[in-house]
């Protein structure tokens, strides 16, 4: 499950250290070119949203596999497209398609022990956290070496054979829906009005979700203009440093699960906060990036794992659908976050970048502190 999710969700982030490439491809600005990285946010969400939850309905490895084998056309329509309308249209079906890791996260936290439950929830977040960051540093060195367009073509394939490994060794899952889907997503409205707990970590993960993705829409253009001048390569070496930060969530899993998710949220919030002070004042160097790097990524790992491991202990039978309300709020956030950083780079440069980044942390510590405060009956309001 580890090993397919990271898999899976490179798809999502293939694009980020190409952005400057395929915006000379296609003659846009920085900006422009960024939208490519928020359509297949924006895809992503919209999986989460209507496709996830049937998760609770369908059997889940036939899911899987269709949507492995759309996304595997996707990857192709996107390397070979010839305008960039096709792209961002490839790229929002690309993202709807690779939501696959949420349908099989839930999966492991239904197979876990109660007592283990957020370290195994950690353990398979861990697969799907290497995979976003270490398809930065793929990405960026396929893109400066064979071009953007190959390492599209390169995704296409790896789904093809991922959908028959999965055909071979993925169990059959018994769904836990009888009801129909309209049933299933006015059902999403139900869990999100009842459950206070499950509405913060929402909230919390999109603000923290989107401080993670000013940073990672903006760091091509950044060390790819005059500051630094470095390639494509470089810029996806970035993710291969911050996936030593995936180490981090199996630990804040084991931590969760002994201290309690509310001190991992609030260290991670922490982390992430120190990130962008240090990336403000010392984003001109390499080290001060490297430093900057590693902090955020462990942050935001962190505090993901922790409200994961929340939101799966509430209503166990409807773990898809907890799943879909929390990562939907997510990948808003991410996409917001996304067209904010474009926007933030553009008029504000390196340090608009950082303050706006650094707000949105800031965002999300205020969440976790105000929303949803206990009552003098214990209650979460």
């Amino acid at each position: 499950m580890a090993a397919t999710c990271g898999l899976v969700v490179a798809n999502i982030y293939y694009n980020q250290p190409l952005l400057a490439a395929i915006g000379r491809t296609f003659h846009l600005s920085d900006s422009g070119a960024s939208l490519v990285a928020t359509a297949t946010q924006v895809g992503y969400t919209l999986g989460m949203l209507f496709v996830v939850p049937l998760g609770d309905m369908l059997e889940r490895k036939r899911l899987v596999l269709l949507m492995l084998l759309g996304a595997a056309g996707c990857l192709a329509l996107a390397a070979w497209a010839p305008s960039f309308a096709v792209l961002a249209g490839a790229s929002v079906l690309l993202g709807l398609l690779s939501a696959v890791p949420q349908l099989l996260v839930p999966l492991a936290a239904h197979l876990a022990p109660a007592a283990s439950r957020g370290r195994i929830v950690g353990r398979v977040m861990s697969g799907l956290l290497v995979g976003i960051l270490l398809s930065r540093a793929v990405s960026g060195y396929v893109g400066a070496h064979f071009g953007w367009r190959t390492m599209f073509e390169l995704g296409a394939g790896l789904m093809v054979l991922l959908v028959a490994l999965l055909a071979w060794k993925l169990p059959t899952d018994r769904p836990t829906f009888t009801g129909s889907y309209a049933s299933l997503m006015k059902s999403l409205l139900t869990l999100t009005r009842e459950q206070a707990p499950l509405r913060r970590a929402a909230l919390v993960g999109a603000c923290l979700f989107a401080a993670f993705s000013v940073f990672w829409t903006t760091l091509a253009f950044y060390l790819e203009g005059p500051s630094f001048g470095y390639g494509s390569d470089v810029a996806g070496f970035f993710g291969l440093i911050g996936a030593f930060g995936a180490l981090a969530a199996p630990l804040a899993g084991k931590t969760a699960d002994a201290r309690g998710p509310a001190y991992t949220v609030a260290l991670g919030i922490a982390l992430a906060l120190a990130a962008y002070a240090v990336l403000g004042f010392g984003g001109g160097h390499v080290a001060g990036l490297v430093v900057g790097v590693l902090l955020l990524d462990v942050g935001v790992q962190a505090t993901h794992v922790s409200n994961q491991s929340l939101i799966f202990s509430l209503v166990p039978e409807a773990r898809s659908r907890l799943n879909t309300v929390y990562m939907t709020a997510y990948f808003i956030g991410g996409s917001v976050g996304s067209v904010l950083g474009g926007l933030a780079w553009t008029h504000g440069g390196w340090p608009g970048v950082c303050a706006v980044g650094g707000a949105l942390a800031l965002a999300a510590l205020l969440a976790s502190r105000l929303y949803g405060q206990e009552n003098p009956s214990g209650a979460l309001a």
